[in-house]
């Protein structure tokens, strides 16, 4: 057993490739070093394809095992579960750029699984199971168009850093992933702080340049290790066949792009399919699927030389042109905030709902356990696209658009000491086609100004399309379903009258410019403008008051060591308070507690009975107490619960006391007055000053 490795110095740190020795069932197994954070990737595709398919079933699965920190997994039962949405988000990360380097038509069965074995807590892993997989394929025998890579890019002090450790992307400007091949970027994905475009630009040709020499190093390993790839043949479609399709489907498809509403479509669009099989005599299976597949290349043909050729797209706009929008809020009255988003026929209803620090997300992870205020949830519904399916768990894909959108809008929230609230964002996507994660970031800003939600700038979303062919290009703005299917890029571009706060691009050709790419962001830039204007006429910043649903949240600051009064003994004193008022209370440690509840006078009657247990006595303060004890020299006096004073005989009246009980007896309620407290806590009172203050505030009225 030989262990064949290979290095590079990258970021600052050694990045090792290491094959040969682990794993050698699979077809490819790469172990990749970063730091101390390790990852195996490997790569299994089955000999023989999967019938009756109209798809490449691709499987990727990263994950994160806990004993890669040292630790044991979070909940009662001690082992890895379902993936985590972290982990999902970084496999949809690995498939994206991957996917497109398969040979068209290939049918195998491909999983691609990225374990993390060691975690240093500085060098993210998600980039190191990119670059893994990429070499598990490109050292195995599947046919693969790669290698390609992955990097991480952040700003610090104004300067690009590559693959910037974990401490140091709280404190960048910029987190993006850029993965790639030699010679194309295939996917970008990341979040900024309202920067410019250029700027945002330059980090993914930054990313793209700075990839090469990973590229370099598996093709290195490639050259002395790889195994000889599968030979495979891409299936082809009858030519008879085709011949006879091919005329039927052009006409059928110019037909359709003739209707420009995409449920109409569809329906004709099967109904024309189904004539077009009766005319060809078609009942075999196979032939079937290989006329849907010429049906699909005939559309992204017509729909690319629509848009080059003719300047035409599906329903008549120009490339820059931004189909109509109507926005509304406030729709829902026991909602806390909401809105409804309507672009072209992308519909999303955003709901916006407060809650407490209890609310919280807790977040096990490799890192350890944190605690999220902020999140957005994204549902897509079969019936958005006029489908039946089963409803079931969140799909990667609606994990994946959740995200990007809380990556859009958490930019712009306020922080937890400004705004004490946690705060989640339902997206329900009532409609779609064409964007409905960016139509989320537009309805989900709305909603939270509807909330009453201090967030810093609205934000908007944009899809972004490209046609190329040849030195002829096309940028399109607000791309619908069927120009994403037939385009070369899709481009999402979310942020404020100011700047970027996130983007996702995926490329599907090579050789895209700087220029082009320039072009397509200035032109998302455009119509951010223009649909925050639309935006703005709805809700133009965010409500002054919170909704009446709304929990409202006071704060109390006590000596800390009074939290055990608060308490009391085996709980009970607080249960009381929360029984009587239904006020939710937090303590902290620190003496801080945090009070929350959607009615007011019940707010103010827990308030008050914290205030009554730990109050605690101040100098000149005049109470009504009660004589607990009465001696020789003078009568401990009660002026709230838990606290005593002396008031010495001498301090009883404003003439001589010879005895104590001539004055006071146990039980009474007397008026004292606080004239010491010394180091020990110990507090004299006087009934002699109080009563003098009290003749005095009564002869000035």
């Amino acid at each position: 057993m030989t262990i064949k490795r290979a290095s590079i110095d990258f970021g600052g740190q050694m990045l090792t490739l290491e094959t040969g020795h682990i794993a050698r069932q699979a077809d490819g197994a790469v172990l990749v070093h970063y730091g101390e954070t390790i990852v195996i990737a490997t790569a299994v595709s089955e000999r023989e394809p999967k019938e009756k398919l109209d798809f490449f079933p691709l499987t990727v699965n990263y994950q994160e095992m806990t004993y890669a920190a040292g630790r044991f997994p979070g909940g009662f039962i001690k082992r890895e579960g379902r993936p985590s949405d972290r982990e999902i988000l970084i496999s949809r990360f690995i498939d994206r750029p991957i996917r497109p380097l398969f040979p068209k038509g290939y049918q195998c069965e491909t999983q691609i699984i990225a374990t993390v074995l060691s975690a240093d807590q500085e060098n993210e892993p998600d980039i190191l199971g990119i670059i893994g997989a990429s070499a598990a394929l490109t050292l195995s025998d599947i046919p693969f168009n790669g290698p390609l890579a992955g990097v991480r890019v952040g700003k610090l002090n104004g300067k690009f850093v590559i693959n910037p450790t974990h401490s140091q992307i709280e404190n960048s400007e910029l987190d993006i992933i850029v993965a790639g091949t030699k010679d194309a970027i295939l996917m970008v994905e990341g979040e900024a702080n309202m920067l410019k475009e250029e700027e945002v630009l330059d980090a993914i040709i930054f990313g793209h340049e700075a990839m090469q020499k990973i590229i370099d190093l598996q093709l290195e390993l490639k050259e002395k290790y790889g195994k000889p790839k599968r030979i495979f043949v891409e299936p082809q479609i009858d030519p008879n066949l085709k011949e006879k399709a091919t005329p039927l489907l052009e006409k059928v498809i110019k037909k359709l792009f003739s209707i420009p509403v995409k449920r109409e479509r569809r329906i004709k669009k099967r109904e024309l399919f189904n004539k077009v099989l009766e005319d060809l005599e078609v009942e075999d299976e196979d032939q079937i699927k290989d006329i849907k597949e010429l049906y699909e290349e005939i559309e992204r043909k017509v729909i690319r030389d629509m848009v080059i050729n003719e300047g035409k797209r599906i329903d008549g706009r120009m490339p820059d042109e931004i189909r109509p929008i109507s926005c509304s809020v406030g729709l829902l009255p026991r909602t806390h905030g909401s809105s409804l988003f309507t672009r072209g026929e992308t519909q999303v209803l955003a709901v916006t709902t407060f809650g407490t620090s209890e609310d919280e997300q807790k977040i096990d992870t490799i890192e350890g356990e944190h605690y999220k205020n902020f999140m957005v949830h994204y549902n897509f519904p079969p019936y958005s696209t006029g489908e039946v399916s089963p409803l079931r768990a969140p799909s990667r894909r609606e994990i994946g658009h959740g995200a990007l959108a809380e990556r859009a809008l958490k930019k712009v929230m306020p922080s937890s000491d400004d705004f004490p609230y946690t705060v989640r964002v339902v997206s329900e996507v009532f409609e779609s086609n064409g964007s409905s994660s960016m139509a989320t970031v537009c309805g989900g800003s709305l909603s939270l100004m509807d909330a009453g939600v201090p967030i810093k700038k609205a934000v908007a979303g944009i899809a972004m399309g490209l046609i190329m062919e040849g030195d002829k290009s096309v940028i399109l703005s607000d791309i619908v379903g069927d120009e994403d299917h037939a385009g070369d890029m899709d481009f999402k571009v979310a942020g404020t009258d100011e700047g970027v706060t996130a983007l996702q691009m995926d490329i599907k050709v090579a050789g895209i410019k700087r220029e082009i790419m320039q072009k397509a962001l200035e032109q998302a830039r455009k119509g951010r403008l223009y649909i925050l204007k639309e935006m703005s006429k709805a809700l133009a910043e965010p409500r002054k008051e919170l909704s009446k649903h709304a929990p409202r949240i006071k704060f109390i600051q006590i000596n800390p060591d009074k939290i055990r009064d608060i308490i009391g003994p085996f709980g009970k004193t607080i249960k009381s308070i929360i029984e009587q008022t239904g006020v939710k209370i937090d303590i902290e440690e620190n003496g801080l507690i945090k009070l929350s509840s959607v009615d007011a006078n019940k707010m103010d009657m827990a308030i008050a009975m914290i205030k009554k247990i730990t109050q605690e006595a101040e100098i000149g303060q005049i109470y009504m107490g009660k004589v607990k004890k009465v001696v020789d020299f003078g009568a401990f006096v009660e002026i709230f619960p838990g606290t005593e004073g002396l008031v010495h005989i001498s301090q009883l009246s404003d003439h001589r006391v010879r005895n104590v009980r001539d004055i006071v007896k146990e039980g009474d309620d007397i008026l004292v007055k606080v004239i010491e407290i010394d180091e020990q806590g110990k507090i004299r009172l006087s009934r002699k000053a109080a009563l003098k203050d009290n003749n005095k505030k009564h002869s000035q009225k």
